[in-house]
């Protein structure tokens, strides 16, 4: 039941009709990206319910959709990794036999699409035609999904003359399937190039170009073809001379990945002349040309923000971006059609219709005395990267940008200095493999635990971490001149828990550091580490840090350091006789490093 005339490649259209027997859908739609499709879906949509159309003068173009109760997050412990080998999904991931894991999902998409319409969205991660780019075709029944996917993904003609000419293709099949959380399963086969998703509604689980694809399956892909897929940022640093230099950095959850990405200089900073260009905030694709450089594309076209907290304090340029044609998800619905959420611009408005669709005002509580809240703390927001006002001029290059330098970052409150270098490419990836973040107050476990995320890759990477390890030590050697590696951390704080360093745009100032030493600028201090700035190539022109504060953002306390070790050493042996050897040597060097400066004193 193909629609006819959509595509000439025999092996997508086989594909999509045995899909749809299994969901029996009433009617099958090609999206083709036009501008009057998507209009008509938009219709569709509001007239269902399933989006409501905002303030058209105050937000142009803009819509709100409300998820389910129970449905407003990624589901970690119902995704899937599904390799024939457990070993090959490794310890890090939840594993499922391919065999049980289709039988068990055909179960659920088995008719559910009965009495609607199977949308076919061809899409493209990364520019049409690029090398660097993969193409998937999603199956889904939500007209979220569409419009969604049109918005973060490359859609339309070209994309299905690229499959038209027999180019090989993710299938990504998603059905609603009723929302129900106990029928809700992501599976990712990766040695299929399949991802099945069904039973949620949530833009995390079901825009499967995102981290399903872009993430999962390309990093298993990746791996396969020596380039790498990351969930990292991509910015430009445009000095006063006008030469900019790119860099890609990984930061676990809260700790400010997409505000760096859209960054605005401090007026210290501003003044001498640089700006910054924003080629992505969340994925990046890697691969090593000719001349043994790393470069790298945002396989993205939008951006999939956290809305709370999205201010212009926080986040000037991203208020400016989301002012049209973005779509909202579990916000609060103000009585002039506009959106608010915590920690929005503006005062808090007097009442509205919060994210599940009731009666609000400040101050309420549920029947356990806790706070409800307007908008959900996972509420998000869809918006086009083209609308961004630092957004690249080099966004759809198909050769993408060369990366000078990559950055790893954490959260913790008193252990890594503001800024340090690593001593060499493996010394950087051991940097990376043990990135951790400390939980604060607002997060649910214990504050001041510990939490593990590689690369912030923990619940991302499509295979043994292990073996990702050692995909990133073989990268090194494949570059002629590998990116210099860095840690930053925004977070630490005083004896009082009060932050050391204001963060936010004055982080350019240690970015402004990290690109003078790509290009050897600046001379640095060997430390057991790594390698620490001098604070007097710092700029610190027109903010006031005392002298006392930036020295304890680079003191190093060694109890601290060997007590990370152990923390360390516990986590590598969780991969038992996969852990590549390399990291292990670098643990060693870190700990004889530390135990030499403790003989000292």
């Amino acid at each position: 039941m193909c629609a006819k005339g959509t595509t000439h490649n025999k092996k997508l259209k086989a594909w999509i009709d045995k899909m749809a027997a299994l969901c029996q859908p009433d009617e099958i739609v090609w999206i083709d990206g036009s501008v009057d499709q998507r209009q008509k879906i938009e219709k569709e949509a509001i007239a269902s319910g399933e989006m409501i159309p905002l303030n058209n003068e105050k937000l142009p173009g803009c819509f709100l959709h409300r998820t389910a109760v129970n449905d407003v997050a990624r589901t970690e412990h119902l995704t899937y990794i599904c390799t024939r080998r457990k070993k090959d999904a490794g310890p890090t991931n939840n594993w499922m036999k391919p065999k049980l894991a289709y039988a068990k999902a055909r179960e659920i998409f088995k008719g559910s699409m009965k009495g609607r319409t199977m949308y076919v969205i061809p899409f493209s991660m990364g520019p049409v035609g690029s090398e660097f780019s993969k193409v998937g075709v999603e199956l889904t029944d939500s007209r979220y999904v569409v419009l969604n996917m049109i918005i973060m993904t490359r859609v339309g003609a070209a994309v299905t003359a690229v499959l038209d000419k027999g180019a090989d293709f993710t299938k990504c099949l998603h059905s609603l399937a009723g929302v129900d959380i106990n029928r809700r399963m992501i599976l990712h086969f990766p040695e299929d190039n399949t991802i099945w998703s069904v039973g949620s509604g949530y833009g995390g689980n079901v825009l499967l170009g995102k981290k399903c694809l872009s993430l999962r399956i390309a990093s298993f892909i990746a791996r396969r073809e020596k380039w790498l897929a990351e969930h990292m940022l991509i910015m430009g640093i445009e000095d006063p001379t006008g030469k900019i230099k790119y860099i890609a950095a990984a930061f676990p959850s809260a700790c400010g990945k997409t505000n760096l990405a859209m960054l605005r200089p401090p007026e210290g900073l501003k003044r001498k002349g640089y700006r910054i260009w924003t080629v992505g905030d969340d994925i990046a694709w890697m691969r090593v040309d000719s001349d043994g450089s790393l470069w790298a594309i945002n396989p993205e076209s939008g951006f999939f923000g956290v809305a709370p907290g999205t201010n212009s304090h926080t986040n000037p340029i991203m208020v400016e971006t989301i002012k049209k044609n973005t779509i909202y998800t579990n916000v609060l619905l103000k009585p002039d059609g506009t959106v608010w959420w915590e920690g929005a611009d503006g005062e808090v408005p007097s009442h509205g219709i919060d994210w599940q669709g009731n009666a609000w005002k400040p101050g309420m509580a549920d029947g356990q005395g806790k706070p409800v809240y307007g908008a959900h703390p996972n509420s998000r927001f869809t918006t086009p990267i083209s609308q961004c006002p630092t957004a690249s001029y080099r966004l759809e290059q198909h050769h993408g940008v060369p990366i000078s330098a990559i950055i790893f970052g954490g959260r913790r409150a008193h252990l890594a200095p503001l800024v340090y270098e690593a001593f060499n490419w493996r010394h950087g990836v051991f940097m990376g493999a043990t990135m951790a973040s400390e939980r604060t107050a607002a997060q649910v476990g214990k504050q001041g635990e510990v939490r593990r995320n590689p690369m912030a890759m923990l619940p991302f990477c499509g295979y043994n971490m292990a073996t990702y390890f050692k995909h990133w030590l073989n990268m090194g050697h494949r570059m002629h001149k590998p990116p210099r590696v860095f840690h930053v951390n925004w977070f630490r704080t005083d004896e009082h828990g009060k932050f050391l360093w204001p963060g936010y745009r004055e982080n350019l100032r240690i970015l402004e550091w990290i690109v003078a030493r790509c290009d050897d600028q600046v001379s640095a201090q060997a430390s057991p580490i790594g390698y620490l700035p001098n604070i007097a190539d710092i700029d610190m022109t027109g903010l006031d840090v005392p002298r006392s504060a930036m020295e304890k953002l680079f003191k190093l306390d060694k109890k601290d350091w060997l007590a990370e070790l152990a923390g360390i050493k516990k986590f590598f042996k969780g991969f038992r006789n996969d852990f590549p050897q390399e990291l292990w040597d670098e643990y060693e060097g870190l700990r004889m490093r530390l135990s030499k400066i403790a003989e000292k004193k």
